[in-house]
């Protein structure tokens, strides 16, 4: 499975692609997408056009998105809302589950530290994907995403199946 993590930003927009198969992780490719256009809808129109290139060459099944957090910057925190939009519609767009974590999730899952700085997540993710070229901080703080996502969707599936098994046994000795 291919998973699609997006770094949002309205003047680069970092992406990462991984594959995932069981417990393993692997690099697919990775990237920033950098806004183009002199005005605010031509910018959002680029970063549009250039994920979904991304999404049409590499072909995830899902893709996970940071969330937004509000800072002192009203308007720098209302346009970098305005490209989380491009980055969930996108996915959305090509019919993609679309998942959304918060910084420090993020950082605890990839990291073990929920207020690590990005010295230490790109570390990380080059421990996790070993003789990667990251494109650059917005690239690796995407990956960490696309790798944040895989170990939530890898601890749904488990629970589900535990789940699954737990009901199933119940059903064989007759316990509704």
């Amino acid at each position: 499975m291919r998973v699609l993590g997006i770094d949002p930003g309205l003047r680069a927009m970092g992406w990462g692609v991984i594959e995932v198969s069981g417990t393993r992780f692997g690099h697919v490719a990775n990237g920033v997408c950098r806004s183009e256009g002199a005005d605010l809808p031509a910018r959002l129109l680029s970063l549009h056009a250039q994920l979904s290139e991304i999404v049409a060459r590499f072909a995830p099944a899902s893709a996970a998105v940071e969330q937004t957090f509000v800072n002192k910057d009203g308007a720098g925190t209302l346009k970098l809302g305005q490209a989380r939009g491009i980055a969930m519609l996108v996915p959305a767009q090509a019919g993609l589950p679309v998942g959304e974590y918060a910084p420090n999730t993020v950082k605890k899952t990839v990291v073990g530290v929920g207020h690590a700085d990005k010295r230490q997540v790109d570390h990380m993710v080059r421990m996790q994907l070993p003789g990667i070229e990251i494109a650059g901080p917005d690239a690796a703080d995407a990956l960490a995403i696309a790798l944040c996502h895989a170990h939530h969707a890898q601890t749904a599936g488990r629970l589900e199946a535990a789940l699954r098994g737990a009901r199933g046994g119940r059903a064989a000795r007759g316990v509704a």
